[in-house]
């Protein structure tokens, strides 16, 4: 699943459902409350909401003054029933403790979900957020629906986040990677399907992990740095083509990735995200990061992309780089996403972390076997 902080709605029925509380300082945290430090809930969903709320828990959800902020620990279990004609595939929620304060806000994304009409469903988040102190004794965690993807691929919700982009990425990674494993079932059969569920934990176990952290601006020591030339891998069938890149290199730091991108479609494109793939001086790759970029390009042109992001990699140095379309978006809303052909090139197959839904997949098989995954690919 994606690393992202999420939103959180609620309702009663199809009408406007607004739930106020206020939890109050227990146990050790008690000790150093003070009337400041009571915490206010809100939910609050919109009349035509398609989801109801059904119940829901804050448990553990405290605030604790520090310094000049409240540090507000969110601790949220809902529970929605869709009050639709269509199934959810995916939901996004957004919780604010403050919209203009860095670390103000987040969200809580749900992919990979199958809920029918009238069905129930679980949306859990624990997130960290901050407020200054000087904008209110109480501080107030309100809890919004921030969209809704259905199976029929349209669209509910304010979209503030932009979360549709990542729901529908969600969705169309979920089904061909459906696909690809009811492929394998039938060319190989139960077997078959066993061997991928275990090469894929076998991955995951061997996936190197690094601390990575983005930093504002230019960091990089400009004495020690170099420009390291990015390596593209050219992904079958994709709009667009990386032609050059470059990112100045220091130690552990990569710093100001330079790009310049030909649209080779005949149809126009509003959005892109490149994988950020780093080898470090011991061998080991690992995706980096993911760079979303808002560009628009007309088709049969090319653009120069300039991000001011830095990334320093803790525990290891950047010796060589490789860059990779995971998505784009066409200005009528519809996407392209790399094949299973393309992902399962080196260094994409041992660094890139599985979608949402062979993840879930995966869980499946390592609780209850090929069997039980062999009945779920037959639900959709």
């Amino acid at each position: 699943m994606r690393n992202k902080l999420l939103w959180v709605p609620l309702l009663v029925g199809m009408h406007v459902g607004v739930l106020v509380g206020t939890i109050h300082a227990q146990g050790p945290f008690a000790a150093r409350a003070t009337s400041t430090q009571n915490l206010t809930h809100r939910i609050d969903l919109p009349n035509d909401s398609p989801v109801g709320l059904v119940s829901d828990e804050w448990t553990g959800t405290a605030a604790t003054v520090r310094g000049g902020l409240f540090s507000i620990d969110v601790k949220l279990a809902v529970s929605l029933r869709n009050a639709s004609a269509k199934r959810i595939r995916s939901v996004t929620l957004s919780v604010i403790a403050m919209d203009a304060a860095p670390g103000g806000k987040g969200s809580i994304s749900v992919p990979s979900l199958d809920a029918a009409p009238g069905e129930t469903f679980s949306v859990r988040g624990d997130l960290h957020l901050v407020r200054p102190v000087s904008e209110g004794a109480n501080p107030l965690v309100e809890v919004s629906l921030d969209g809704i993807l259905f199976d029929d691929l349209t669209f509910y919700g304010a979209d503030r986040l932009q979360s549709r982009r990542s729901m529908m990425v969600w969705e169309l990674e979920a089904r061909r990677d459906r696909q690809y494993f009811k492929s394998v079932l039938a060319q190989n059969g139960k077997d078959g399907l066993e061997r991928e569920f275990r090469e894929s934990m076998v991955r995951e176990s061997e996936r190197p992990q690094f601390n990575v952290k983005v930093l504002r601006g230019r960091s990089t020591n400009t004495e020690s740095a170099r420009d390291v030339q990015f390596a593209f891998l050219h992904t079958v069938g994709s709009p667009l083509e990386l032609m050059d890149g470059v990112a100045r290199v220091a130690g552990n730091e990569a710093e100001a990735p330079k790009l310049i991108i030909h649209n080779r479609s005949g149809r126009p494109v509003n959005f892109f995200e490149v994988g950020w793939v780093v080898r470090d001086r011991q061998g080991r790759e690992f995706l980096a990061a993911s760079l979303p970029i808002e560009r628009r390009l007309p088709p049969r042109s090319s653009s120069q992309i300039l991000e001011s992001a830095s990334l320093r990699f803790e525990g290891t140095s950047v010796d060589s780089m490789t860059g990779f379309l995971s998505s784009v978006e066409y200005t009528d809303g519809t996407f392209w996403i790399p094949s299973r052909a393309d992902l399962a090139n080196p260094p994409l197959r041992g660094t890139v972390t599985p979608s949402p839904e062979e993840q879930r997949l995966l869980q499946i098989y390592r609780k209850r076997g090929a069997v039980a995954v062999m009945e779920e690919l037959k639900r959709f």
